[in-house]
This record gives C-alpha cells, sequence and structure tokens, in this order.
C-alpha cells in the first residue's frame, strides 16, 4: 500500500472518573449528606435563601404532595414558570418520585401551549400566574377543555404552600418505596426543541443523560461546595437546569438566580452581592453587560469561571469577559438539548484563540464524530461535515415520535446535529454553520460564521448576523444584519468599503441592514430562519417599489 492515510474526524473522550451510576434524587441525597448546613439556592427576586438541607426538605415536601394526589411514576407533570425557587424545587421533587417533568417555554401563547399539553400527554400542571405580558391562568383556561389529559394544575403564586404541607395522604415508607424502584436509565424529563421548523420536538432525557452530563461538566469547569453560580439563562432549557441546577448539585456548589428572566443590571447586582464564582449565558448576554452604563460600578473580582454557548463568541468579547469581568476560565461549550446538552467543551486553561475559534474537545465518555452529509463517510480532520454524537449523553428518543427520533438518531445510535463541523489534528471542533444555513452563491459555499467573525473586528460593530436571501443570478446572495455599538453609526457603504480587499468579494455581503435588535428566542439566540422572511419580504416590497418608479 503506497501514501499516508488521512487521520478521521472522530473522537472518544477518556475518562480516569467513572460516570454516575444513580438516579438525581439518590445524587441529591448525596450532597446533601457531605454539605447540609451550605448555601444550596439563592434567589434574589424572591429575597430566597436555602441551604441544602432546607433544599432537600423543600423537595420531599413536595414530593409528599405529588404522591398524594397520585402522581404515578412516568406521570407527566409540566412546568410553566420563569425562573424562580418553585421551579428548582419542582425539578428535584418530580425527580425523586419518578415523575417527567415536562419544560414549558415561558413565552409560549395558547396554541403552543395546547400542543405541548396535549403531545406529552402532562396530567399535571405548576404554573405561574403570568410572565411579562402573558396572563398564563387565562392562556390555560382557553385550552383546557381541549387537553382530557390534563387532571389538575396548580398556581405557584396562589397555592405553593399548599404543595409543602405535610400531605396525609403519603407516608415516608411510600416515598422511600417510590425511591427505591427508580432506575438510572428512566425518562425524567422532556425538553422541547425550538421548533424553528415544524411543530417542537420533546427530547427524552433520563436522569442518567443529564445528572453525567452536569456532572462533567462540573469536572470540567473544576466546581467545588466554594462555588457560587449565578444562573441568568432559563431553568426550562437544558442550560438552566441541567449545566446550571444540576451542575452545582452534583458537586455542592449553589445556584444563585438573579431574576425572572435575563436583565443585565440584575446580573451585575447580583454578581457583585453574591460574589459569584462563576457565571452562565449566551454572547449577547455578556455583550449586553459589557456595554451596561452602569457596569463599572461593580466589583466583578470573585469571578473566575463560566460558560458561554449557544452562538459563536466574537473573540473581542471573549478578551473583555477575561479582563473586564475576571473570568479567566471561562469556557466555550457545545451540544443540543438532544444531547443532554453537552458534547464538546474548551479546557479552563486552553489559549484564548482556541476558546473562541473552537468549541473545545470531546467531554469524556463520549464519542463524536464529522460526517459527509451525502454519503455518511467521515470525513478527514480538517474538512467541513456534520458533527454527530453518540454516547450516555443521547435522550432516549422524541417524545411519542419514532418518525423524528429515527430521522435523528441513526442505526449505530449517533445523534445527528445538522451542525457542519471541523476537528483539527488536536481533537478541537470548530463550528462552521448549520448545514440549512449555509450559503451556496453561485456555487461556492459560504460560511455565515465566518463573515460574522471578521465583521467583529469592525471597532464600531457590536454585533453581526449573516445570512443568505434568495437571487435570482447566484441562487443566493450574502445578507448582513449589523447591530451598532452604543454611540456610534454605520452606513451600507462605509462597510462594504471595510470588507474591501479583506475577505473574498463572494464573501462580500450585497445586502446590509442596519438594526437595534435581531429577533431572539427566549434563551437569547438569534432567529435566523425569522431574519431572512423579513429579509425576503423587504427586498420583495423595495423590488416592487424599484419597478413602480421605473
Amino acid at each position: 500500500m503506497s501514501g499516508m492515510t488521512a487521520i478521521l474526524s472522530y473522537a472518544h473522550g477518556v475518562g480516569s472518573t467513572p460516570l454516575l451510576g444513580e438516579t438525581i434524587g439518590e445524587n441529591l441525597r448525596r450532597t446533601v449528606a457531605r454539605f447540609p448546613n451550605r448555601e444550596a439556592l439563592v434567589v434574589r427576586h424572591q429575597q430566597k435563601r436555602l441551604t441544602y438541607r432546607e433544599l432537600w426538605d423543600a423537595t420531599t415536601q413536595v414530593a409528599h404532595n405529588l404522591l398524594a394526589r397520585g402522581v404515578q411514576p412516568g406521570d407527566r407533570v409540566g412546568i410553566w414558570a420563569p425562573n424562580r425557587f418553585e421551579w428548582v424545587v419542582v425539578q428535584y421533587a418530580t425527580a425523586r418520585i419518578g415523575a417527567i417533568l415536562v419544560n414549558i417555554n415561558p413565552s409560549y401563547q395558547s396554541s403552543e401551549l395546547e400542543y405541548v399539553l396535549k403531545q406529552a400527554g402532562v396530567s399535571a400542571l405548576l404554573l405561574a400566574r403570568g410572565f411579562r405580558k402573558a396572563d398564563y391562568t387565562a392562556l390555560l383556561a382557553e385550552v383546557r377543555g381541549r387537553c382530557p389529559e390534563l387532571r389538575w394544575s396548580l398556581v405557584l403564586d396562589d397555592e405553593w404552600n399548599e404543595l409543602c404541607k405535610t400531605a396525609s395522604g403519603s407516608t415516608e415508607e411510600e416515598l422511600a418505596a417510590r425511591e427505591a424502584s427508580l432506575q438510572f436509565d428512566d425518562a425524567i424529563n422532556i425538553q422541547y426543541t425550538s421548533g424553528t421548523t415544524g411543530f417542537p420536538k420533546g427530547a427524552t432525557l433520563s436522569h442518567h443523560n443529564i445528572l453525567n452530563n452536569a456532572y462533567f461538566l462540573c469536572q470540567g469547569l473544576h466546581y467545588t461546595e466554594q462555588d457560587r453560580l449565578c444562573i441568568p439563562v432559563p431553568f426550562y432549557h437544558c442550560f438552566g437546569m441541567v449545566m446550571g441546577n444540576l451542575a452545582c448539585t452534583s458537586c455542592g456548589a449553589c445556584m444563585v438566580v438573579p431574576s425572572e428572566a435575563f436583565d443585565p443590571l440584575a446580573v451585575l447586582e447580583t454578581l457583585h452581592a453574591e460574589r459569584c464564582t462563576s457565571l452562565y449565558g449566551v454572547p449577547t448576554m455578556y455583550i449586553a453587560q459589557v456595554d451596561h452604563p452602569r457596569f463599572h460600578e461593580f466589583d466583578l473580582t470573585s469571578l473566575r469561571t463560566g460558560v458561554m454557548a449557544g452562538a459563536p463568541c466574537p473573540i473581542e468579547l471573549m478578551k473583555q469577559v477575561v479582563t473586564s469581568m475576571h473570568m479567566p476560565e471561562v469556557a466555550i461549550a457545545y451540544g443540543m438539548t438532544e444531547t443532554s446538552p453537552i458534547s464538546t467543551l474548551s479546557a479552563t486553561d486552553d489559549a484564548l484563540e482556541l476558546r473562541v475559534g473552537t468549541v473545545g474537545r470531546v467531554m469524556p465518555h463520549v464519542e463524536i464524530k464529522i460526517i459527509d452529509p451525502a454519503s455518511g463517510h467521515v470525513v478527514p480532520r480538517g474538512s467541513a461535515g456534520e458533527f454527530c454524537t453518540r454516547g450516555y449523553s443521547v435522550m432516549l428518543g422524541y417524545w411519542n415520535n419514532e418518525k423524528a427520533t429515527q430521522s435523528s438518531i441513526d442505526s449505530g445510535g449517533w445523534m445527528h446535529s445538522g451542525d457542519l463541523a471541523t476537528m483539527d489534528e488536536q481533537g478541537y471542533v470548530k463550528i462552521v454553520g448549520r448545514i440549512k444555513d449555509m450559503i451556496i452563491r453561485g456555487g461556492e459555499n459560504i460560511y455565515p460564521r465566518e463573515i460574522e467573525e471578521f465583521l467583529h473586528t469592525h471597532p464600531s460593530i457590536s454585533e453581526a448576523q449573516i445570512i443568505g436571501v434568495p437571487s435570482e443570478k447566484y441562487g443566493e446572495e450574502v445578507m448582513a444584519w449589523v447591530k451598532p455599538k452604543p454611540g456610534t453609526a454605520l452606513t451600507a457603504d462605509e462597510l462594504t468599503k471595510f470588507c474591501e480587499g479583506k475577505i473574498a468579494r463572494f464573501k462580500t455581503p450585497r445586502y446590509w441592514k442596519i438594526v437595534e435588535v435581531f429577533p431572539m428566542t427566549v434563551t437569547g439566540k438569534v432567529q435566523k430562519y425569522r431574519m431572512r422572511e423579513i429579509a425576503v419580504l423587504e427586498l420583495k416590497l423595495q423590488k416592487a417599489a424599484e419597478v413602480q418608479t421605473a
């Protein structure tokens, strides 16, 4: 045989620490035994502080009441609320009795609520009275008659104390027997994916999936019982309830909740007052804090580490987070709800360029590969292809949706992400875009991430997002949506000139849109599909106006 065989884009996370073979309840019980008097949960907007012993007692009371109300193992219990202490208590109480917690997005309206209640077969719903301008009780009343499986509901603001009273219909022996009957591979959580294409799908996750993913994140960030994690990301999402809550309780750290939903000032005040050591967020959240007019009033020197995930991080932002926010050990994580969520993580001591240019390396006990989407073959290192994950973290499947499960998890057990990625010789992974986001202009493959990274070097650009829009001549053209930094102004001509001679002409945006905000999901992810819809409509109207004036 002649020639060298190319190294393939496959990596296996070898870990010296074994996987945890226990339920979430068992894990919490061990932490409570080790650190009963340490603070477990601080919720600033509700002025709540619970030690680990108090958190355990609260989950015990709620577990008893759920048992008394007839909640069986495998029953789906919905929670529809923003970030608050009751959410955390319910998360652990349902896990202890084997009920499947169904996370319901706080921004859902009546049709989305109805869809999830019916699709998951929710039999009990715990809800806030409302959030922002939405009246949850009115929305529930609107759909309740069409949700025959929903047996009872409870409004947290009004009836929480009822749920925490000592239940006469449930004994300590019954709760102990229920806990002893549970297995770590049981389904324990359903999280609905954003549903940017069609109806949302319910990723069904087990104790084993999410507890281990949280635990190995905890190891990767070197958390101990001394750490205090500020969690401004939503609980209904893996970022909040797994990477946040479960990571803390798996090692005895403290969960610190600044507000019901992200508010940059509340986060800064919380970091300062609570001496937090770690902070989570998507890049837009960090930008909002660094750009806040009162940023310099707060002492952030207690910070050490944290996670930035959910979107690419511009290098200028990373430099500010490391220096101005005192987070030298901030890490980049990558994953998806269906993989519990993290598949790759940068090391806290990786060079800054690696933490910005890549999403780190494979997590312990996980396998990853990058394949040619057409052939399914693993591509050589350095070549772009679809990112896939296999291992303990892959979900059990989409709830009650075998067709969608089979189209996402192949016969080899690999979860297909839909993300385009490359892997270098050291195993560092770079996300270069979504398969469906890739722009094909006149036969040239264009990856939005590359242009976004370049535009972030412009001194007056706070954030840039690249999309493809239809073109009769080239099939697609590049469009940039750009958000200027406070107090600056940008023009399309100036931005086009900035690109000249620095990036290839075919990558230079044909269209520019200067904006103050981007269409966002509740988790702070930019909705590129919505940007496309808006852009296509505006371009059509512009074209029609030009035809009329011609």
